[in-house]
């Protein structure tokens, strides 16, 4: 669990540097990232069917709408800014892997998977179904069993267990 936890920590932190980055480079201007890439499609249906002179005014305004719109030197220096929000993006997905984990198991969970065993078995299973069909360990198993023969919503048949 722990790769996987340090996997989508770094994915979710270098994604948001990256998208950081990009907003800085267009200085938060998506209607002038949206006119260069109508631009851009204009040019490339212009390709087709206009003249080479055509196509160089067109490619001359697309570059013209380029440098108008992204500011490169301001994305380098405001890097770091970009790697720290990655940083902290990082910081929280990994913060909130750590506390899903770190918490108690929840019984209401546990109780859920036993009471859709017993519906789908016909209100009647054993430990040993319980085991082969959940996710839970003996420990827990026994102890989802105990509590609940507890509340009166099981009794006890045998070795089996049935619905109240």
């Amino acid at each position: 669990m722990n790769v996987i936890k340090t996997a989508l920590s770094l994915i979710a932190g270098l994604s948001a540097a990256l998208i950081a980055y990009s907003a800085f480079f267009v200085r938060g201007d998506l209607g002038g990232v949206m006119a260069y890439l109508r631009a851009r499609g204009a040019l490339r249906r212009l390709r087709e069917s206009g003249t080479p002179e055509q196509v160089a005014q067109g490619k001359a305004q697309l570059q013209a709408l380029g440098q108008q719109v992204g500011d490169p030197a301001l994305a380098a220096q405001l890097i770091p800014l970009a790697l720290t929000v990655g940083l902290l993006v990082g910081g929280l997905v990994w913060w909130a892997f750590s506390r899903r984990q770190s918490g108690a198991p929840r019984t209401d969970i546990q109780e859920r998977m036993v009471f859709r065993l017993a519906h789908r078995m016909g209100g009647r299973f054993t430990l040993d179904d319980l085991r082969a069909a959940s996710p839970l360990t003996d420990e827990q198993a026994r102890a989802v069993t105990a509590r609940l023969l507890d509340l009166g919503r099981l009794t006890r048949d045998g070795d089996a267990f049935r619905l109240r």
